[in-house]
């Protein structure tokens, strides 16, 4: 079903009463254009990550064009890919609802969340804490359903306010001053002038390239080892014949040889490469001590049951923090913009469910029950039970017993 804008939720005589002094639908779609151009895949290094951070942090005009896209090599990480995920997974699976007042409105609860828009800001408040904010713009795709669009973040710089169209360009543009900013553009930035986690993991990633390009190289050096061939190098013909009979020798199970020369392998490298794994098992550790408070997910060798589940336990911590950010920030920032748009009625709030364990919960109701009444539907909701009715109480001690022990 096409998503009317100016009547969803039934908001549409206040949409309606402040069309007027926003621009038209059309002309948000180009209200951040921005001019694309094709980015060099070039090796990032430690010294290309001290000039990115000094274009970032300089006091005339900081710019984070070169940061960004060091930015989005690191994330090629299967490590920080996965925990980052982790913890935008864990936000967005939350339990939530609209509110008004204390009660809960199903029905706009339910709408939004036939929405992606949710997610979608779930997602990019937490990664501005990745990589230091979050510039998004409303959109509507040719049915009118609403989405959320990022603002590539290599052209925002959040700490001057500005935004620039091309990055290779000296135009720009204050994006905080435009009318529209907090309708049509939203800003989410803990701090602006914090370069986000990935700046402090940047360095381990980088170094945990290099330790596993080394081990690469001497993995192939280990596993074919040095062939060491001995002819008379006063022949021309003998040398050209023993030097092309090496390069041709490749996998083959034999060669020919002349009873003058002589043909061996010699010892390879008796290192197996610890060095380098170890070296990468501590920049790992560290990204994760980083990205989620705890060392998660450790091996067999070291892991074990408890440390696993303390650490999940901090992990939770930090998952906790998320969501209060993302509620802050969707009650703060979106919801008045959502309102503005028509998207939701007004004199809503959004809220995560409180999280209970509801294992600790049964059992103190269980010891409860001897004592006090529990609501029926109160039950029904917390543990998915179906309750039909009481249970018949028996008439003496003995009444209701299919099998008496004593006869």
């Amino acid at each position: 079903m096409p998503f009317d804008l100016f009547k969803f939720f039934g908001a549409g005589e206040t949409a309606a009463a402040g069309r007027t002094e926003r621009l038209s639908r059309s002309e948000k779609r180009t209200a951040m254009r921005v001019i694309r151009r094709q980015e060099a895949i070039v090796r990032q290094d430690i010294a290309r990550w001290r000039s990115a951070r000094l274009e970032a942090t300089r006091t005339d005009e900081p710019r984070q064009h070169l940061l960004q896209t060091l930015y989005d090599e690191v994330m090629l990480d299967a490590k920080m890919t996965s925990q980052t995920g982790l913890r935008i997974s864990k936000s967005q699976s939350a339990d939530w609802a609209m509110k008004s007042g204390d009660t809960i409105d199903e029905e706009a609860t339910k709408n939004l969340q036939d929405t992606c828009i949710y997610d979608k800001l779930a997602r990019y408040i937490v990664e501005a804490k990745f990589y230091g904010h979050s510039v998004v713009q409303f959109s509507f795709d040719k049915n009118g359903n609403p989405d959320l669009e990022l603002v590539p973040r290599r052209n925002i710089s959040p700490a001057t306010g500005y935004f620039y169209p091309d990055v290779y360009s000296f135009e720009k543009e204050p994006y905080r001053d435009r009318p529209d900013f907090g309708r049509w553009i939203l800003e989410f930035c803990p701090d602006k002038f914090d370069l986000g986690l990935l700046n402090k993991a940047t360095p381990y990633v980088l170094m945990k390239k290099f330790a596993l390009s080394c081990w690469s190289e001497l993995c192939e050096i280990y596993g074919i080892p040095p062939r060491v061939m001995k002819t008379n190098t006063s022949d021309t013909a003998m040398l050209d014949r023993a030097e092309l009979m090496m390069k041709e020798i490749g996998s083959a199970a034999y060669f020919i040889i002349d009873t003058e020369e002589d043909f061996e392998f010699a010892e390879a490298s008796n290192t197996n490469g610890d060095v380098y794994k170890n070296f990468i098992s501590t920049c790992d550790e560290q990204i994760s001590l980083l990205n989620l408070g705890a060392v998660l997910g450790q091996d067999t060798i070291n892991g074990n049951r408890s440390k696993e589940e303390s650490s999940t336990d901090l992990m939770e911590i930090v998952v906790e923090a998320d969501k209060r950010q993302i509620q802050y920030y969707i009650n703060q920032v979106a919801i008045p913009a959502l309102e503005s748009l028509g998207i939701i009625k007004p004199g809503l709030r959004f809220e995560y469910a409180k999280a209970t364990d509801t294992e600790r919960l049964w059992n103190m109701v269980f010891q409860a029950s001897a004592y006090y009444e529990f609501d029926v539907e109160w039950l029904k909701q917390t543990f998915g039970m179906e309750i039909t009715g009481p249970r018949m109480a028996a008439t003496n001690q003995n009444e209701g017993l299919k099998f008496n022990f004593f006869g």
